[in-house]
């Protein structure tokens, strides 16, 4: 049986954080990465736990960068919402940031509802 490719996605979100990062080499290694989510997801990085549950971490460039992401099995989808430094505490550390991104989606969402 040939292994399952997934597509891979950023959101708006993603892509906004990602053209943020102004080092070229550094967004050259965060592609790479991504490259390799199509392949396996669900075997790299880690669960995340609390408000991100749901959604996986992997590391890339050397320990500084996160990539957020979510496997939407049933479309074979890697869906990206977050990538950023890891920064433990400040407010631009990158789960911070993606948490905010995501609850900002979750409240449009509803209101697009109504």
């Amino acid at each position: 049986m040939e292994p399952v490719e997934y597509q891979v996605i950023l959101t708006a979100q993603a892509r906004q954080l990602f053209s943020e990062i102004k080092d070229r080499r550094e967004q050259q290694l965060l592609l790479a990465r991504l490259e390799k989510l199509k392949h396996d997801p669900e075997k790299q990085g880690k669960a995340l736990s609390e408000e991100l549950t749901g959604y996986r971490s992997i590391r890339a460039v050397g320990q500084r960068y996160r990539i957020i992401y979510q496997i939407l099995q049933d479309k074979v989808l890697v869906v990206v919402v977050g990538i950023g430094r890891r920064k433990a505490g400040d407010k631009q550390d990158v789960y911070t940031v993606t948490m905010r991104l995501l609850v900002e989606m979750m409240l449009e969402s509803e209101s697009d509802d109504e």
